[in-house]
């Protein structure tokens, strides 16, 4: 059964108003997310930073690993600045006091994070204590 081209009009009209929208995720922003740096030793540094800091979207990959959009665009942020003779530890800076502490896997000893680097060193203290009483106690026994 044939539709009547009168039928094909809103199907017409949805795809011209789609076609903008389908161009616009054509054209990157971020010329740098899928393309490396000319100079190897700059991309070097650009990869050991984008290894490091953690994908906002995915929260358990790295920017380098990460095909989710924003990590696209921080990756080519990165470059672009390390193109530009930027300091890895600067940009690292910027990105933190941008999108805070989450943004790095080497969170930074502050005010705010000490306790992160001082619970663990605590409970490793306390387990120490109860097994040196514990085993301590044994050989005193068996004497």
């Amino acid at each position: 059964m044939l539709r009547s081209p009168a039928g094909l009009g809103p199907v017409i009209v949805c795809l011209a108003l789609a076609a903008p929208a389908v161009a616009q995720e054509e054209q990157s922003t971020a010329p740098y997310a899928y393309r490396q740096l000319d100079d190897p030793a700059k991309e070097t540094k650009a990869q050991d930073l984008m290894e490091s800091l953690r994908c906002l979207q995915c929260q358990g990959q790295s920017i380098a690993d990460s095909d989710a959009p924003i990590a696209g665009s921080m990756r080519s942020l990165v470059r672009e600045r390390i193109a530009a003779g930027e300091d890895p530890e600067a940009i690292r800076a910027w990105l933190i006091e941008r999108y805070g502490d989450y943004v790095s896997y080497a969170p930074q000893l502050t005010g705010l994070t000490w306790p992160l680097f001082a619970v663990p060193a605590f409970f490793m203290l306390v387990a120490f204590l109860l097994l040196r009483r514990r085993f301590a106690g044994k050989t005193e026994d068996a004497k």
